[in-house]
């Protein structure tokens, strides 16, 4: 039997690779997409700060900043169609000092540049009223009403299940190891078989470049910029309304202090470079760094809040700007460089990566046939116990007796949730923690880690010794007669 072929094999199923998925999805084009891990979203958008930014942050000059406008508009349809947790809360950049000033003027001129709306200045007395508990030293700030928060696990999930539902396939645990061309076609060779495809987007975070490079398209010099992030206990539940940044660097937007869309308080990234794209190492210095520049924004803030702490690796190419095109090798293009803000960016990436395909001869006819993208099967939303009254639990309880059943006390998590997660394809520990929250509480998993093992070994009909916190050989549980070889 001949082996398919595809029009496009997208490298890397982080939040741009699952958007552009999820663009062609809505397209006859056929498509895969290769990711290493078990999961989507396992690299850097595991670790990503969930925000949305305003769309005046990059300079209008930039790709970067074209993109980010665009993206940040489209994040509300999509939150809709795929039915993952958005909220408007809005922004402030805050200067401490006059030799600031200039910054907030800066980026009141790109927010008019580019026509994002409703940004303005606020004095003191305005952001005493709005936000009683930042710093008494804030002498002013730009506001921005068109910042939002995003449940960035549930976005990535949901924009591969849609892809899946439309007929992109999507193979997990399929790292790239080889790449020819045989003149007509790519040959692409993973653990999971060969791919055959006429268009290669390499979207491969960290690994871009060595994707490039095995691709012969040429090469180009990625930098590694590590990013720390604490999450705060829930008692902070309020102590801030909107995300709060800093004046911006050179090249960070700073340490904010970022109310997320599940009501815990989270503070960070540092901004270091490292040679290592997995050095995901949390550390003693990064953490008081990152601690005190929270403290000088929000008093209130303390080390003893910290309930869990991160990191992830952003790639960077020189000229510190997405890397998104046509390369030297035909039919491959590059999707690189993908840092802040790539994930405010992605629904916009992905747009101008299928036009991109679309004037290299790809047919996106849509779906639909009617000279528009189709719209997407809807998926049916994720269901929060938590989150739902008093009358919704008890109806659903009625309906399922599995949402009677607590899982993870924290966060309120059942087991229907567990359960409706691993059918939605959640293998792994983390798959669970990620798409349901349990294991994200105050005790970080001490009393849920072993009920979600049970459920996932139940669920999947496979011994507790096969169940991983993230695939591959991170096991949990050895039997007592296994040995493992180091």
């Amino acid at each position: 039997m001949a082996q398919r072929v595809h029009d496009v094999a997208i490298i890397g199923g982080g939040v741009v690779g699952c958007a552009i998925a999820h663009e062609l999805g809505r397209s006859r084009a056929r498509t895969v997409l290769l990711e290493q891990a078990a999961d989507v979203g396992f690299g850097t958008s595991k670790a990503n700060s969930g925000i949305i930014h305003g769309g005046h942050q990059a300079a209008p000059t930039t790709l970067k900043g074209h993109l980010e406008w665009l993206g940040n508009r489209m994040w509300g349809d999509l939150c809709i169609e795929l039915g993952f947790g958005f909220a408007r809360v809005g922004g402030l950049t805050v200067a401490l000092r006059d030799d600031e000033l200039p910054a907030l003027d800066k980026l009141q001129h790109q927010a008019a540049t580019k026509g994002v709306p409703g940004v303005e200045r606020w004095g003191r007395a305005a952001l005493r009223r709005a936000e009683p508990n930042l710093t008494k030293q804030a002498i002013a700030a730009v506001y921005s009403p068109t910042t939002a928060v995003i449940n960035p696990y549930e976005a990535c999930f949901g924009l591969a299940a849609s892809a899946a539902r439309s007929g992109v396939e999507v193979r997990t645990l399929s790292p790239v190891t080889a790449l020819a061309h045989d003149g007509e076609l790519w040959v692409i060779t993973t653990p999971t078989g060969l791919v055959r495809a006429r268009f290669v987007l390499n979207a491969a975070g960290t690994a871009a470049a060595r994707i490039s490079a095995l691709a012969g398209a040429g090469t180009y010099r990625m930098s590694f910029r590590k990013g720390e992030e604490y999450l705060l206990d829930k008692r902070l539940r309020g102590l801030v309304g909107r995300v709060i940044y800093p004046c911006p660097s050179a090249t960070s937007k700073g340490t904010l202090v970022i109310p997320t869309y599940d009501g815990t308080i989270m503070v960070g990234p540092t901004a270091d470079e490292v040679a290592d794209p997995d050095d995901l190492a949390t550390t003693a210095d990064g953490a008081a760094r990152v601690i005190a520049a929270a403290r000088r924004l929000v008093p209130g803030i303390s080390e003893r809040d910290v309930i869990a702490e991160f990191a992830g690796v952003r790639a960077v190419v020189d000229g510190d700007d997405f890397r998104i095109g046509a390369t030297g090798a035909p039919g491959f293009f590059d999707v690189a460089g993908i840092q802040s803000p790539g994930l405010t960016a992605a629904p916009a990436i992905a747009v101008m990566v299928a036009d991109l395909l679309r004037g290299a001869g790809l047919d996106l006819t849509p779906a639909a046939g009617d000279g528009r993208l189709a719209p997407l099967p809807p998926l049916p939303p994720f269901v929060h116990f938590a989150g739902s009254s008093t009358a919704r639990r008890q109806e659903l309880a009625a309906a399922d007796p599995r949402y009677a059943h607590i899982v993870c006390r924290c966060e309120y998590v059942t087991e229907a949730e567990v359960c409706h997660a691993i059918e939605r394809g959640a293998h792994t520990l983390d798959g669970v923690k990620f798409r349901t929250r349990a294991g994200m509480g105050r005790c970080q998993g001490g009393f849920c880690t072993s009920r979600c093992m049970a459920l996932l070994a139940r669920e999947m009909g496979v011994p507790l010794t096969a169940v991983t916190k993230r695939g591959g050989d991170s096991w949990l549980v050895l039997d007592r007669g296994q040995v493992v070889q180091r």
